[in-house]
């Protein structure tokens, strides 16, 4: 770490942004309007924004990964006061006020940490194998991989049958997975094959607690239950799943057991906070939750540390009942919003009020047609819903061009449902009976 080069910029004061995510490029975006004030460095492991809402549509064919997927670099052409760094942060150290890269240091005068999260498999990481998340675009691309190739491998078995898919995790990834993976057996699949019939494939969505999507009204859930079900999703509500293996999945109910043959399981139960926090040096003061997430104060900065700011999935901020802020885009888009206005108001000698979260309210969809929202004022499901979660996510995609290229493609597919992404490449398999290392990033 000696012959690290230590780079600080002299005039403006220098921002550190760690993490392009939703949060990292809101605040971004804002401080950019400041440049005379300030200078940012934007660094993450990819050199390109992903919109982890669409990632399900990428596993299921629906999307390709370039329709998810905008170069940050062109998001910032024309900031000069810009600089993009495609690298991995070594350490912070908070008393030095130092980001740490592999090659040099980057100094800063303010830091916001907006890196992601990963899947908790709840202390059963060797599950990780044979049941991929989805975080990730190469996570989508293999979970693509495993899905299309479960239907590959049983038209060629000598008894041929239509696979089981499993899916842990009913909050919004694992019902959206469920809905397109029905949608993908029964009617784009439906005419492909020879020796299956994938309309007749079975997929399991498990789920632990009493009911599925925590955070909806029961009206919303019991509607949403109902069109899974009429998707003919088997759906498994206080179920536990006790081990996951090659070839089967075992689950309790009470005291009664159950084993689903499967090699096609996916994980969406929970995440956890990536191994970021033990990044910090000289962070002996800095609190953290239960799930390792970074307690941050009602400015969404860390307590002695005032010009350390964490925000997105990444950060615990207790609400008024004293629950969790939602680990979703609004929230951390929002947080990176009050954190560059925070950051310019100080340069300014002024100040903000605390940090508050405004509820736009929440949607999922299930497939064509078949949505629920809840707006807080207006409680919707059905056309209407799905409508709604459309036009929204457009909204959210950046670049005029790539909301063109979705909104024609979804377009395209409700009046000929027949996905062109359906192709298997990348970390191809050898034997595709049998589970595969995850693809390198």
């Amino acid at each position: 770490m000696n012959n690290i080069k230590k780079i600080r910029p002299t005039k403006e004061q220098h921002i550190v942004i760690i993490g392009a995510g939703f949060g990292g490029l809101q605040a971004a975006k804002e401080l950019t309007k400041h440049k005379n004030k300030v200078r940012i460095t934007l660094i993450d492991r990819h050199n390109y924004h992903l919109f982890q809402p669409l990632l399900y549509q990428v596993a299921t064919g629906q999307l390709s990964p370039e329709d998810i997927a905008y170069p940050i670099r062109s998001i910032f052409a024309g900031k000069k006061n810009v600089t993009v760094l495609k690298a991995l942060v070594q350490s912070v150290d908070l008393d030095k006020q130092s980001v740490i890269l592999c090659d040099f240091a980057l100094s800063y005068d303010y830091l916001i940490i907006g890196c992601g999260v990963q899947p908790d498999y709840f202390g059963h990481d060797k599950w990780a194998k044979f049941a991929p998340g989805l975080k990730t675009l190469q996570d989508a691309l293999y979970m693509r991989m495993r899905i299309l190739n479960a239907f590959e491998y049983a038209e060629r078995k000598q008894s041929p049958h239509t696979p089981n898919i499993v899916i842990i995790g009913a909050g919004p990834t694992g019902v959206e997975l469920s809905g397109a993976l029905a949608e993908l057996s029964k009617i784009v699949l439906k005419n492909d094959f020879r020796r299956i019939h994938p309309d007749r494939t079975h997929i399991y969505l498990i789920e632990a607690s009493p009911h599925i999507l925590p955070g909806f009204s029961p009206k919303l859930v019991w509607a949403a239950e109902k069109a899974l079900k009429g998707l003919g999703v088997t759906v498994l509500l206080n179920t536990m799943v006790t081990q996951i293996s090659e070839n089967n999945v075992e689950i309790q109910k009470g005291n009664q057991k159950e084993s689903i043959p499967t090699q096609t399981v996916l994980w969406a139960a929970g995440v956890k906070v990536a191994n970021t926090t033990s990044f910090l040096q000289n962070a002996e003061q800095v609190k953290k939750d239960k799930k390792n997430r970074i307690i941050v104060n009602e400015h969404l900065s860390i307590d002695g540390h005032n010009n350390v700011f964490v925000i997105g999935d990444l950060a615990y901020l207790a609400m008024a009942d004293d629950k969790p802020l939602p680990g979703i885009a609004p929230v951390a888009m929002q947080q990176g919003r009050y954190i560059a206005r925070r950051i310019i108001a100080g340069l300014k000698g002024k100040t903000v009020p605390p940090f508050r979260y405004r509820n736009k309210g929440q949607l999922a969809v299930i497939g064509r047609n078949k949505a629920i929202a809840d707006f807080g004022f207006m409680e919707v499901k059905g056309s209407l819903a799905w409508l709604a979660w459309v036009f929204v996510h457009i909204a959210y995609l950046i670049g005029f061009q790539k909301k063109m290229l979705v909104l024609l493609n979804w377009a395209w597919n409700y009046i000929k449902p027949k996905s062109s992404a359906r192709i298997v490449f990348g970390c191809e398999d050898k034997d595709v009976g049998h589970p595969l290392p995850k693809c390198p990033e």
